[in-house]
């Protein structure tokens, strides 16, 4: 998977692990954004962070158009609402089924000098080596998708700050495939591989539970259990009520 070229980088030894999904989607978008200014402030707080909604909603990368990447009238009809996040990447359809995590990492010389590409390339060639050594052969295909037989269960995106990176991808592991397809336009960008397939065809559950991904994803990034703090509840609930429950962020 690794092109050779690129140096070797040196990840935390150990991270802080958050799992807590909060009430609503703006909620946990917006935890999203307070753990990546906690690690900007202060690097020693990197973390690792998991998170499963009950309900599903729509999330746009901070640049995609909601007429031209969502289906706007499946989901009205199927009561999914429509939210922009702060990072790059592709519209994604969250909810049961679909693990998120997130990593919120000090940036170095090194990160600076490889550039978002390439800290990408090398951070998803690391989780795909950890989840190919517990079953399912997976590879990195695209930007940052992760690939099990040829289709698609992981999408990834990020957000740089000056000291401090934001990671977050989505896990398909026993998601309703057939709402995805529904829900989603097909994208106004597509990699390579994909080869024109519809979403139907193109995305795929892989077959590990939500607890193995999170036990694999732990192990990897050697995440130590930690509770999310007031402080970091307290920046959330700010980030909230002056950003996500806005019209610009909530379409």
């Amino acid at each position: 998977m690794s092109d050779g070229h690129l140096p070797e980088i040196s990840w935390p030894a150990s991270v802080l692990g958050y799992d807590e999904t909060l009430p609503t989607p703006a909620d946990n978008l917006a935890l999203e954004e307070a753990l990546l200014a906690d690690v900007e402030a202060e690097p020693a707080k990197a973390c690792l962070r998991f998170w499963e909604p009950k309900e599903y909603f729509v999330v746009l990368g901070r640049s995609n158009r909601v007429e031209t990447e969502v289906n706007v009238k499946a989901c009205a009809d199927a009561g999914i609402r429509i939210f922009r996040r702060a990072s790059g990447g592709g519209t994604v359809l969250i909810g049961p089924g679909c693990l998120c995590y997130s990593l919120a990492l000090p940036i170095t010389n090194l990160h600076r000098t490889l550039g978002v590409g390439g800290v990408t390339t090398k951070l998803m060639e690391r989780i795909a080596v950890a989840l190919s050594q517990h079953g399912p052969q997976v590879e990195v295909c695209g930007t940052s998708d992760l690939v099990w037989n040829n289709q698609k269960f992981s999408g990834n995106a990020q957000r740089w700050l000056k000291n401090a990176f934001l990671h977050q991808g989505t896990l398909l592991y026993d998601f309703d495939l057939d709402l995805l397809a529904r829900c989603l336009a097909f994208p106004s960008r597509q990699p390579d591989y994909r080869r024109g397939r519809s979403h139907r065809d193109f995305v795929v559950n892989i077959p590990l539970g939500s607890v193995a991904l999170r036990e694999i994803l732990r192990e990897t990034w050697q995440a130590r259990v930690a509770d999310v703090t007031e402080t970091l509840r307290a920046a959330a609930t700010k980030i909230s009520e002056t950003r996500y429950n806005s019209s610009e962020w909530q379409l």
